[in-house]
């Protein structure tokens, strides 16, 4: 493996997880890492766009109902910043399902829409397949 395509490597299992509750965050990071994803993560959206940096994860984790910003709204202005990154929305509220088909019409919901509270092995099993 060339040092290009490790640093790739690299990047595709780093994971940028925004959630406004503290507990899911230190849970699914906690988690996730412990499955050998390295994990930024943030409780505020706007912390995350500040601190986003282009190239730098393989997917994005948000939480859809944040304050400020919620996790459309901050998948829109990341995508603005680097328009090929993927995510996944987190949420335990159903209502969302049609604003997500909306506003991304192109992406599968089964592939992007995660269910809080999503049983871990699933969880990992959910990040292991999107990211390769």
């Amino acid at each position: 493996m060339t040092a290009s395509n490790s640093v790739h490597a690299a990047t595709r299992r780093k994971i940028l997880l925004v959630d406004d509750d503290a507990d899911v965050v230190s849970t699914f990071q906690m988690i996730l890492e412990m499955n050998g994803f390295e994990v930024e993560a943030y409780t505020s959206p706007t912390s995350a766009l500040s601190n986003f940096k282009p190239n730098e994860f393989g997917l994005l984790i948000l939480d859809i109902r944040m304050p400020v910003m919620n996790g459309f709204e901050l998948f829109k202005k990341i995508k603005s910043i680097e328009n090929n990154v993927e995510a996944c929305f987190i949420t335990a509220y159903e209502d969302y399902r049609e604003e997500f088909k909306e506003s991304f019409p192109m992406l599968d919901e089964a592939k992007y829409f995660i269910r809080k509270p999503k049983a871990i092995e699933d969880l990992v099993n959910h990040v292991s397949t999107l990211l390769g």
